[in-house]
């Protein structure tokens, strides 16, 4: 199975590459998320690949991060979602994006993403919402994680006050929306708790 390609790129497209790796061109769809983490066409670059294989088809699909195909991957084993469907997923948002409508339990967020229909948007959380961590969906992926062990202390402790994990997430949410420092767990649990 093909993993990653590394070479340079032929084409470059909206909804596909093509990348040269030893003399070979290779066709990926990509969403548009990655379109436009690509750099132009003549450079090198290195993408995440997932290979489909069906009865009658081989498709590459790519993706500029590991995280958008783990993403891409969990959307494939919801029943009725197929690669471009999935592919139209991360098109319409980005993979935090999509964690935390599913998190959220946000149909109406999903469901507004072209080619997604309520039902399909439903369908997509009651059949993820146990495979995405509320904590994960909540943090925005930082270099130096110190915001991350922050809003993992924060959330730890309204569990430990007796707060279901999820709720706990929406409340530490709404505290960093309000304008709670996103380092500090002790101001970030000061606002979680004055909001509720």
């Amino acid at each position: 199975m093909i993993a990653s390609l590394h070479g340079t790129i032929l084409e470059k497209t909206p909804g596909y590459v093509v990348i040269e790796c030893g003399g070979v061109g290779y066709e990926a769809s990509i969403p548009l998320g990655t379109y436009n983490d690509l750099p132009s066409v003549g450079s090198e670059c290195r993408l995440f690949v997932r290979h489909v294989v069906r009865q009658d088809d081989e498709q590459l699909f790519g993706f500029s991060s590991k995280d958008d195909r783990a993403i891409f991957d969990m959307l494939l084993a919801v029943n009725g979602v197929g690669p471009k469907l999935a592919i139209c997923v991360l098109g319409g948002m980005t993979s935090q994006d999509f964690k935390r409508c599913v998190a959220d339990g946000d149909a109406k967020r999903l469901g507004s993403v072209k080619g997604i229909g309520k039902k399909t948007a439903e369908r997509i959380i009651v059949e993820l919402r146990g495979r995405i961590n509320p904590l994960e969906a909540l943090s925005t992926p930082s270099k130096d994680g110190k915001n991350d062990a922050a809003l993992h202390d924060t959330i730890l402790a309204l569990s430990q006050l007796g707060f279901a994990q999820d709720v706990a997430a929406k409340m530490v949410q709404a505290a960093l929306d309000a304008g709670a420092d996103a380092s500090r767990p002790d101001d970030l649990l000061r606002h979680a708790l004055a909001a509720r």
